[in-house]
């Protein structure tokens, strides 16, 4: 072999050595989502609402599944109070490395720092996937004068402020609506704020409101099988085949009014490495599919596709953008 050509191969040879050299470097540094050491202990999961509610149910039903998928234990804690502050506070004090997650939602996450100082705000957590969706509905009693939304709406216009309505709290997606019911469409009815649920049931069969906006939780549903509850309208933003014959709020002459149902998502603190979101969001899509989230989760709530990390961003940023120009002075 000639110089040349001794020299040639040297360089060859060290070419193919630097190309293999940074191969390797590339692929320790970026890699595939699987190619993340996580996770590495427990999972702490935490829920801003008291044991046994639908936002509970869903997390314990994604939790086993996380549990078999990761490998690891994933512990449910519940941490209620502060209308989520507690929890999401907790969350966003912790390592951003993945073992500590929290249930949230657009109330918790954005409503709830906008009326109050509680030291974080929604730029504070990185959404990994939406967990559920629970629809709100304007309902009335069985016993309602009320038959359908258009007459609802006549009472309420021909009696500005006498029609009530319960709502599960002063500072929730509910309430807000409500007020922009006002703002906007210029029907006022009177708010009238509950602790949950159960004490809205009770108001509205006992006749101590006209009516309620509130989640379509399982509870609710059951009342509505029952024919205690009869359903005006819907919150989102299509009908609800479950509810046949149920219009939106949006076609009852209400567009725009339709953030006052839950999505429940699955967050970490700020500053969750892509990988491990990608490792979460992966895992959480298959639990969509699973049997037995589905069945514990119920079909309805859902969703026939699933939603990610973008998607729940961008719920999280479709309501501050709508709620912080009418509670940014709160």
């Amino acid at each position: 072999m000639s110089g040349y050509a001794r020299h040639g191969a040297r360089i060859h040879s060290r070419l193919v050595c630097a190309w293999l050299a940074v191969a390797l470097l590339l692929a320790g540094c970026g890699g595939s989502r699987d190619d993340v050491s996580f996770p590495s202990e427990e999972i702490r999961l935490l829920v801003p609402y008291a044991a046994g509610g639908p936002a509970d149910l869903a997390a314990r039903a994604y939790g086993e599944f996380l549990e078999r998928d990761l490998g690891q234990p994933v512990v449910v804690e519940n941490l209620p109070g502060g209308s989520g502050a507690l929890a999401t506070q907790e969350l966003i004090q912790a390592e951003p490395d993945g073992h500590t997650l929290s249930v949230i939602t657009a109330g918790t996450t954005v409503l709830t720092p906008l009326v109050n100082d509680v030291g974080y705000t929604a730029a504070d957590v990185t959404p990994v996937g939406v967990l559920s969706e629970v629809p709100s509905l304007l309902a009335v009693g069985r016993n309602s004068p009320y038959t359908d939304v258009a007459a609802f709406v006549a009472d309420a216009r021909a009696r500005q402020g006498a029609v009530t309505v319960g709502v599960p709290g002063a500072s929730t997606p509910q309430a807000v609506e409500l007020q922009r019911l006002r703002d906007e469409h210029g029907v006022t009815v009177t708010a009238v704020p509950f602790n949950g649920n159960a004490e809205m049931t009770t108001a509205l069969l006992g006749g101590n409101v006209d009516a309620v906006l509130i989640n379509a939780s399982p509870d609710v549903t059951a009342n509505l099988d029952a024919g205690e509850f009869r359903p005006l309208a819907v919150s989102t933003e299509q009908p609800l085949d479950w509810l046949p014959g149920t219009p939106t709020l949006a076609q009852a002459g209400f567009d725009g009014l339709t953030l006052s149902g839950s999505t429940f998502g699955l967050a970490g603190p700020a500053g969750l490495p892509e990988p491990v979101v990608g490792r979460l969001e992966d895992a959480l899509r298959k639990a969509h599919a699973d049997p037995e989230v589905v069945a514990a989760v119920g079909e309805r709530y859902l969703g026939t596709q699933f939603r990610g990390a973008a998607e729940m961003r961008a719920v999280l940023d479709r309501t501050l953008a709508v709620y912080e120009p009418i509670l940014g002075g709160s």
